[in-house]
């Protein structure tokens, strides 16, 4: 960009459909279909959002439903579901072309999170090019059943 401030909106904590689930990001980065309903009692507030067909240029921050729906190609390889539905996505950041995620594991000795953090960094970065994305690993809080989507707990077979 060119030296010009910008003035920045405050960073808001977004679901993503699972309890306990969180996603970091401005409020104007989100598009209006993605933005999850608002907990009872917790008023927003009004939001600017980018206008239909806004979102993806090059010029563009990505968005936090952008990254979520690469995100969904990425499977746990034991699971066979995706790591948003899993609920394993506890935050999103988004500055410029720099992407940060922390992403949990089911399980403490997962053997396969070195491999789902290698493909959630290449599903980012391939949305698209000059994307640089920093998958961090966390296990706090440590992950369980209930950070799961509907699909998710009926794909697995909890009721």
């Amino acid at each position: 960009m060119s030296g010009a401030s910008e003035t920045r909106e405050p960073k808001q904590t977004l679901g993503t459909g699972s309890p306990g689930e969180h996603a970091t990001q401005p409020a104007s980065d989100r598009s209006p279909e993605a933005a999850p309903a608002a907990p009872a009692g917790n008023d927003q507030g009004q939001q600017t959002q980018p206008a239909a067909g806004e979102s993806g240029g090059s010029g563009e921050e990505l968005t936090t439903a952008q990254i979520l729906e690469a995100l969904k190609g990425v499977f746990d390889p034991e699971l066979m579901v995706n790591v948003v539905d899993l609920g394993l996505v506890y935050n999103v950041e988004v500055k410029g072309n720099e992407v940060k995620v922390d992403l949990g594991l089911t399980s403490p000795l997962c053997p396969a999170g070195p491999q789902m953090m290698m493909q959630a960094k290449q599903a980012i970065e391939a949305l698209r090019p000059g994307i640089v994305a920093n998958v961090r690993l966390t296990l706090d809080p440590p992950w369980t059943p209930d950070r799961m989507s509907e699909e998710a707990r009926n794909q697995l077979g909890f009721f």
